[in-house]
């Protein structure tokens, strides 16, 4: 592929993708293509397959049929780590950060393993100025900085996520994926999340699945809808918002929600 070609291509291209375990259908035919540097958002009920098809993009489960396709390249049967390399950065609904250790350490980890750094094991970790130089600049960037030499279990939960976002841009996304970012966030420390999201690089192109409402609308170009592991509909944040069949199925998870 040419680079005008892959320049051209959409960043992310699923098509027909499924994924089923026995009768259970996680990934019904789906089919999704986004632009670079698209802010789109993911959203439908729980157990609507959002988090399965997260991990079909980032290669933790190989699909049963279909493919995925970043800037025009097949990476369907590529390794994690191979699609990593490749430019695919996740967070994740519980964070996995290392707790023990400072922020500044957590985001060193990251681009030490992208660089290889961590590999010359000889040299000592403060011998690597450029990672360090790199990490500082991270943390500066996401308001990190007066907490790089804390232990990340000292921060509030929110900053957390934060910390688990700096790892991912670390790695040099030309994708990220934000799986409930805001998950376990109190309400009043939303605003960093979304303040971070507002200021990354416009070509990056992010995918965030997101429980709450406010930060999808405020963060949304495009928004795709899921249920039971299919494709519900698609449309801008005023036309979902406008769509009965969403509200329809919101309404649904609210009721049971109460009945439990």
């Amino acid at each position: 592929m040419t680079m005008t070609s892959a320049a051209a291509a959409p960043a992310l291209e699923i098509r027909n993708l499924q994924k089923s375990f026995g009768a259970i259908q996680v990934a019904d035919n789906i089919n999704l293509s986004l632009p670079r540097g698209a802010r789109h958002a993911l959203i439908g009920p729980n157990g609507a397959g959002k988090t399965s098809l997260v991990n079909l993009i980032t290669g933790v489960l190989r699909p049963s049929a279909g493919d995925v396709r970043l800037d025009g390249e097949e990476i369907t049967h590529l390794s994690q780590a191979a699609r990593t390399r490749r430019g695919i950065a996740r967070t994740f609904q519980v964070n996995r950060l290392f707790r023990g250790l400072t922020v500044i350490e957590n985001v060193y980890l990251a681009i030490a393993e992208r660089t290889r750094a961590g590999h010359r094991l000889w040299r000592s970790a403060g011998s690597e100025v450029a990672v360090i130089e790199e990490a500082l600049d991270q943390l500066e960037a996401l308001a990190l900085l007066a907490d790089a030499c804390k232990p990340v279990r000292e921060l509030p939960y929110g900053r957390q996520r934060l910390v688990e976002i700096a790892i991912a841009l670390a790695q040099r996304p030309k994708l990220l994926l934000l799986d409930e970012p805001a998950a376990g966030v109190p309400s009043s420390e939303n605003h960093l999340i979304l303040e971070v999201i507002s200021r990354l690089d416009p070509d990056i192109t992010v995918l965030i699945i997101e429980h709450d409402m406010d930060v999808v609308f405020r963060f949304a170009q495009r928004i795709t809808v899921m249920v039971a592991g299919a494709v519900l509909t698609e449309g801008t944040p005023e036309e979902i918002s406008a769509d009965e069949r969403v509200r329809a199925v919101y309404l649904g998870e609210a009721q049971r929600d109460r009945r439990d």
